[in-house]
Order: C-alpha cells, then sequence, then structure tokens
C-alpha cells in the first residue's frame, strides 16, 4: 500500500446535527450497529492527547510569510498569512513535512528558489522547541503537573480502556522522537508501550494508514475490531476506510473549555466521524455506548 498520506477527502457534505447522549456532551453522528467489541484502540497524540505542542500555527504561519515575503512578492503579510494560513490548516493531521512541501511549492509559484522542505521543517522545529521548551522543562522537573498538558480526563479515558483489556497505539505526524520523549514527559508510556510511531524524515516509509495495516496484519483482526480518537482527519478517514469506529476529539487545545472547537468538528465529521467528543470527561459514558451497541 502506498504511504502517500491522502488528501482531505469530504464524504459528508451537509450541515449535520448528530443526536447527543442523554445528559452528555458525546455527539452521535452515524448510529453505531453490531457487536464491535473493539480490541485495538488508536490515538493520534498531538491535539487528542498532548497539549504541549499547543499555538503551533503560531510558530509556523509567521515563518512562513516571512520566508514567503523574502521571495519579493508584492503580496503584503496580511495577505500573505490568509494564504498560508489556509494551507496549513488544510494540511493539518499530516506529517509536518507536508506543510513545508507546500511551503517550497508557494515560493516557487513567486519566483523564489526554495531549499529542500526537509530544511524547513528542521527551522520550524528549532523555533517552536524555543517557544514549548518551558513547557517540557516544566514536565521533566515535576513543577508541571501532566494532567495540564493534556487533552481533559485523558488519565481517565487511557486507565478505563486498559481496564477493558485492549492494545493501546499512539500514532502522530509529529517527528517520532519528539513523541515518544513527550510521551514519556507526560507520563503516557506505561499506557501504549512501544506502540509509539510519528513520522520520520524518509516521510514516504510512514504513514497512519500503515500503522493501522499493520495492527489489523499483526493480530489478525479485521477493521471492525478498532476504535480511533483524533482531532485531525487523517486518522479518522484512516479508520472509517477500513470499518473501524471513529471518535473526532474536537479539542479547545487553548482553553480547556469543555466545549467543541467548531471548525474542527466540522471538518471531523466531514470524513466521517462517527462521534464527536471535546475531551474525554465522559468517557464513561462514551466506552459504555461503544462496547454495549448491538
Amino acid at each position: 500500500m502506498s504511504n502517500i498520506e491522502a488528501d482531505y477527502n469530504e464524504i459528508v457534505t451537509a450541515e449535520i446535527t448528530g443526536r447527543f447522549l442523554k445528559e452528555t456532551n458525546i455527539e452521535i453522528i452515524n448510529e453505531l450497529a453490531g457487536d464491535h467489541r473493539p480490541e485495538h484502540v488508536l490515538f493520534d497524540f498531538d491535539g487528542t492527547l498532548s497539549l504541549v505542542r499547543e499555538g503551533w500555527p503560531e510558530v509556523m504561519i509567521p515563518m512562513m510569510v516571512e520566508i514567503l515575503q523574502e521571495t519579493g512578492t508584492p503580496e503584503n503579510a496580511d495577505q500573505l498569512h490568509t494564504t498560508v494560513e489556509k494551507f496549513v490548516m488544510e494540511l493539518n493531521g499530516k506529517q509536518t513535512i507536508y506543510q513545508m512541501i507546500r511551503l517550497a511549492e508557494e515560493i516557487q509559484l513567486r519566483g523564489g528558489t526554495s531549499k529542500e522542505p526537509l530544511f524547513y521543517k528542521q527551522l520550524y522545529h528549532e523555533r517552536l522547541m524555543n517557544r514549548i521548551e518551558q513547557r517540557r522543562e516544566g514536565l521533566r522537573s515535576g513543577k508541571t503537573d501532566p494532567e495540564g498538558m493534556l487533552v481533559p480526563y485523558s488519565f481517565d479515558i487511557l486507565r478505563n480502556l486498559r481496564d477493558r483489556g485492549v492494545q493501546m497505539y499512539i500514532a502522530s505526524g509529529t517527528d517520532e522522537p519528539y513523541v515518544k520523549e513527550e510521551a514519556k514527559l507526560l507520563g503516557l508510556t506505561e499506557f501504549f508501550g512501544d506502540n509509539i510511531y510519528g513520522a520520520v524524515d524518509d516521510f514516504k516509509s510512514f504513514s497512519k494508514a500503515q500503522v493501522i495495516e499493520r495492527i489489523l496484519e499483526t493480530n489478525k483482526v479485521d477493521g471492525d475490531k478498532l476504535l480511533g480518537f483524533g482531532d485531525g482527519y487523517v486518522e479518522i478517514q484512516n479508520i472509517k476506510e477500513r470499518k473501524g469506529i471513529a471518535v473526532a476529539v474536537a479539542s479547545d487545545e487553548s482553553g480547556r473549555s469543555g466545549n467543541p472547537d467548531l471548525w474542527k468538528r466540522k471538518r471531523l465529521i466531514g470524513v466521517g466521524a462517527d462521534i464527536v467528543i471535546p475531551d474525554y470527561r465522559m468517557h464513561e459514558s462514551l466506552l459504555e455506548l461503544i462496547w454495549n451497541s448491538n
């Protein structure tokens, strides 16, 4: 199978409001049918569990605007910001390198000579690390409670899932060494063990779809035994392609308000999400719904 991550493919175009499970914030878009009993559970990382990188667009977008201004384009900073923001967010969920490939294309469109996309990815990571180093150091030193750097109630749903005997995995578009390091700082490694996967410099050798395929083939199970959580379209799209249950985590990363991010909600419903939640505070009701639907 190809490891080139697919573009956003909207399959639900109408404005949809699902059914809310009684006395919860759990929005059911597609009624679940059949005896699912998931055995394998896949999580995206940033925005789905970790909030360490919250605010990353405020690093990536200005960097790209700055680089595009160097081409001598007649567009002003506001015009470039609008252009960059659109493609950065459209590509959100893919590996970071895809946003940098697009940046290189935009440079060339304006008559500039671009460097390799990997150069821009490394530059972005340097700037992002400067922004989030205080958060990471707080976790290292114990001064920061990991709970404050996670989507609310992440530990609770992970404990609940562990008690149900499922195998859990992380598949992230962020580079694998950073994902593993930050998962450890957040206290998540005990739930996932070695099942933590992320992007690599040879981006064509990794995809979330590949991780899903490996899970199903290695364990000789069908896709209906897979449950996935994500705040990006790629994992939701991949899970639905294999007939798994896809839970859209429309997380409010900056406010942790318990209200869904409406842009994420609409985008994830568009690729077929079955259920939408803003965080995991209703995890008991959510998992009861999934396990007992038949």
